[in-house]
């Protein structure tokens, strides 16, 4: 049995760090190299981690000024010594069986990663009612970039659903893109772009906690949408590079909404941080023109066309109209809203660019 080694970026997560833990410790599967990167975690989280080191020699901890996100999982990719790479964010869970379920399916398919079913839960733990991705309409497949009838749904832009062949990691020579928000989406997309065989497996593998105190009404700054624009650049002009704009635009498709409702719901934005927010990505919003990405919805559509004519206070008020609408939904409806409409996609596999 390989060496799978689980990489747990860390900072100020005390209230969730021994969970995530325990749930590594305790798998099924255990020839595990178990890497905890303290990213200057100013609560009690870096003693935590030294406490489990102390207990399990399997376990290695690294302390190190804060560097963000992206500077803790390069770290840990630097320091990683097993066959296969698998990540965990130090608020949510492993299922028990993880490792194992996912050590099996890489093994057998010899693909260059693998990506799996997983399921949300609330901040106290509670388990939502479905998974992400449905086992009715989704079985185990292999993924393609020319299919763009699943695969551009299932190749979601989170590491932490997957599991990672060092040796590809290594011929890509890639690590995450430090300082910029999507660091994620910016990593796994190239890792698609440059694979061979991917596959996925519909077994739940992952509990992602929703952590609403952390909202994206508090957290998205006019930096959060400087970094998102930067990152999206990034996302786009690799796809370019390798002339797969073909599956782009179905990536596109689910970022669009996704992007534009996190700026709807934003408490933190001034009207002039709008404003430029707005001028900065409007090369962005133009793609929906430009590769032919519909937008059913009509409110997503008027705001799009505002923004591509420059009529930033017209954009202004259809946001705040849409703003107070979501302010009373669910937190499920809210989810739904952001996602594209099944027409768009539809729509899109008639367009050809």
């Amino acid at each position: 049995m390989e060496k799978i080694t689980v990489i747990i970026p860390v900072y100020n997560v005390e209230e969730y760090l021994k969970e995530a833990i325990e749930s590594v410790i305790k798998q099924t599967y255990q020839n595990l190299e178990i890497l905890l990167i303290d990213d200057g975690s100013t609560d009690n989280s870096g003693e935590i981690c030294d406490e489990y080191a102390k207990k399990d020699n399997r376990i290695q901890v690294f302390h190190q000024a804060n560097r963000g996100l992206s500077g803790a999982r390069n770290t840990g990719l630097k320091h990683a010594t097993g066959s296969y790479i698998m990540f965990l964010d130090s608020d949510d869970k492993f299922e028990l069986d993880a490792c194992q379920i996912m050590y099996q399916a890489i093994k057998d398919s010899d693909a260059d990663y693998i990506i799996a079913n997983y399921i949300n839960i609330d901040e106290d733990g509670t388990k939502w009612e479905n998974p992400v991705f449905k086992k009715e309409q989704y079985s185990a497949f292999e993924l393609s970039i020319k299919d763009y009838e699943k695969s551009f749904y299932i190749m979601n832009s989170a590491v932490w659903n997957k599991i990672f062949r060092k040796s590809f990691l290594d011929s890509l020579q890639i690590e995450f893109v430090e300082k910029l928000p999507a660091e994620d989406a910016i990593f796994t997309t190239y890792c698609f772009i440059k694979s061979q065989h991917v596959y996925y497996t519909p077994d739940i593998i992952y509990q992602y906690r929703q952590r609403y105190s952390d909202s994206i009404s508090n957290s998205c700054s006019k930096k959060y949408f400087d970094g998102i624009n930067k990152a999206y650049r990034m996302i786009y002009e690799n796809f370019k590079q390798n002339e797969e704009l073909g599956f782009y635009r179905y990536f596109y498709a689910k970022s669009m909404n996704y992007i534009l409702y996190k700026f709807i719901d934003s408490t933190k934005l001034t009207q002039e941080e709008r404003i430029e927010i707005l001028e900065n990505m409007k090369w962005f919003y133009e793609l929906s023109i430009e590769i032919k990405v519909p937008t059913i919805l009509k409110s997503v559509k008027y705001i799009i066309e505002s923004i591509v004519e420059e009529n930033y206070k017209q954009t202004l008020k259809y946001c705040e109209i849409l703003a107070q609408v979501r302010k009373m939904l669910t937190k499920e409806l809210k989810e739904k809203m952001s996602k594209p409409n099944p027409s768009t996609y539809r729509e899109m596999s008639d367009e050809d660019i």
